[in-house]
């Protein structure tokens, strides 16, 4: 999980502080310093391929079940729709 940005509260501060960020001459870190690169290409290669491979491995039903069940949490049942009630976020 990524960092939160050290950046300071105060406008006039955050200001500054991204006018130093932009005008430096220190090189932006590489993220992936420090990591295994074998690894850090296995990741990359499961995440590129991830959705295609599962969408190819669910039976149609599958994907009419998860789509039911996306479609329903999203838009909530349609009788709360219908008599104007609003659905706790």
């Amino acid at each position: 999980m990524p960092k939160r940005s050290s950046k300071p509260r105060d406008l006039n501060a955050m200001a500054a502080a991204i006018v130093d960020q932009a005008t430096s001459d220190e090189p932006v870190p590489d993220p992936d310093e420090g990591k295994n690169p074998a690894a850090v290409a296995l990741g990359r290669l499961g995440g590129q391929k991830g959705g295609k491979a599962r969408a190819a491995k669910l039976t149609p039903k599958q994907r009419s079940e998860i789509s039911r069940r996306a479609a329903q949490a999203r838009w909530g049942r349609q009788d709360d729709r219908a008599t104007g009630r609003d659905q706790p976020h």
